[in-house]
């Protein structure tokens, strides 16, 4: 395909959704292109090019992951052992899940951890072992091992044993185990290192109905594993065309053994009801695309989206990403991953349809759902479904600095079928799927959306 095409198409979709500038990267048929529109910041706008550099959020957790499989290769981690074989010093409120969480169940979300701890530990070296230790007040949302359940935390945990099986700050061992072995000359997580390259900040809607410059540009130290890195499109590319190949480096270097790589992609639990994928594979989302298998991962920064999608069949990675909350830059990244699954592999992703409003099935789902951070209200007005996600207001309330803002008000249908699915049919979050869960006697006790369990409160109250 001409790069003009991708480039036209990158541009239009950065206008119409509002994001003031984006970086997309697509490596098919052996080449690599780049679209590059708009620019840094609406305050000190700079032209984005393909080195400029954007918070990844979650899909740093892609990095963690490879690099404890590195470390498992050269036999100094065991994924089946237990994470207090490592961290001898963790605890947690339930003694028997401490002994019994395993290095795979941080990777594959399954360790029963809720989403993450709202703590800064301060930038100092401490700041995982820090966290580490908060970790004695969080209360498991399940057995490990039960169910699978996003986790910022268990990301960190697994940060937390790369520090300490290497005897280096988790920065320097990202550093040392891939970054340098892979040339991934523009990925930092220092803001030193960041401040003095071509970055992109986030942007939220205010109040005004403008876009606004989002503040803290990103998170804490200790969040890194999970959400801190900040690299470039070009990086991202060089990233994906390394996991669609045998383990070795550009140069030649062995960096994993290809059966590890093989072995990340494979499913090790399944995901219900979940627009993100199939399955987990070890980080890893996997997800059948009409009759495709794609492997990938998003993230979320403050005002910040990415996306990294590869389709190993055929050798084939999309990279998107956007510096506008989710109205703008979520619903763009979406855009061009689907156009590119079109335009470079025949390959076509629909949401599926709503069924019609059902005000009997309706009342057993509305009311109030909460995890650590977040709040989800379901609500009917008797013609359908509406549902507004946010911080709790306790946290935000307690922060140091801004936080995002909530996500407006947007609708919701129920799936078909009888395994209580839904998607959310408008605004920021339009395509995103999940489920309730019903306790033994069919009363519904939870929603997971966008891979994270919110459990039912017991009263909706303002």
């Amino acid at each position: 395909m001409h790069c003009d095409v991708l480039s036209d198409f990158v541009a239009a979709t950065a206008v119409k959704f509002d994001v003031p500038g984006v970086a997309v990267g697509v490596w098919a048929e052996g080449r690599e292109s780049y679209a590059c529109y708009g620019v840094t910041s609406v305050e000190n706008p700079l032209t984005v090019d393909p080195r400029t550099l954007y918070v990844l959020g979650s899909v740093t957790k892609t990095y963690t992951a490879t690099a404890i499989m590195r470390l498992a290769a050269q036999g100094r981690v065991d994924l089946d052992a237990p994470v207090r074989r490592y961290i001898p010093e963790l605890v947690l409120p339930d003694k028997a899940a401490a002994n019994a969480v395993t290095v795979l169940n941080l990777l594959n979300h399954t360790a029963g951890l809720d989403w993450r701890i709202n703590i800064d530990t301060g930038e100092g070296d401490d700041a995982l072992a820090q966290e580490v230790a908060k970790l004695a007040e969080v209360k498991l949302i399940a057995p490990p091992g039960s169910r699978a359940s996003y986790s910022q935390a268990g990301y960190d945990l697994a940060g937390r044993i790369v520090e300490k099986v290497t005897g280096l700050t988790y920065e320097n061992a990202m550093a040392s185990l891939l970054f340098g072995p892979l040339g991934l000359s523009h990925s930092f997580f220092a803001r030193d290192d960041v401040m003095t390259r071509r970055f992109a900040v986030g942007h939220n809607f205010g109040d005004d109905g403008k876009l606004h410059v989002a503040k803290p540009w990103r998170h804490w130290r200790s969040d890194n594993p999970g959400a801190g890195l900040a690299s470039s499109v070009t990086d991202q590319i060089r990233w994906a065309r390394f996991h669609l190949g045998g383990g070795r480096a550009e140069g030649g270097e062995r960096i994993l053994p290809a059966q590890a790589l093989h072995r990340m992609k494979e499913p090790t639990v399944a995901l219900r009801g979940s627009s993100l994928g199939d399955a987990f594979g070890i980080c890893w989302f996997l997800r059948d695309v009409g009759g495709v298998r794609t492997v990938g991962h998003g993230g979320s920064a403050n005002g910040q989206f990415a996306n990294l999608l590869i389709v190993p069949e055929g050798k084939f990675a999309v990279v998107t990403l956007s510096n506008a909350g989710p109205d703008s830059g979520l619903a763009f990244n979406q855009a061009v991953v689907r156009w590119a699954l079109d335009r470079y592999l025949g390959v076509v992703d629909r949401d599926p349809y709503p069924v019609p409003h059902d005000e009997a099935r309706a009342s057993e789902i509305t009311g109030r759902y909460e995890n650590e951070m977040m709040r989800l209200d379901i609500a009917s007005d008797g013609v359908g479904l509406t549902i507004e996600c946010g911080i709790r207001p306790e946290v935000r309330a307690a922060a140091n600095g801004e936080l995002p803002p909530n996500v407006p008000r947007a609708e919701l249908g129920l799936l078909p079928g009888n395994a209580d699915g839904f998607i959310v049919t408008s605004g920021g979050l339009r395509g995103q799927r999940g489920f309730f869960t019903r306790d033994d006697r069919g009363a519904v006790v939870g929603v997971d959306l966008a891979g994270r369990l919110f459990k039912r409160a017991p009263l909706l109250t303002e």
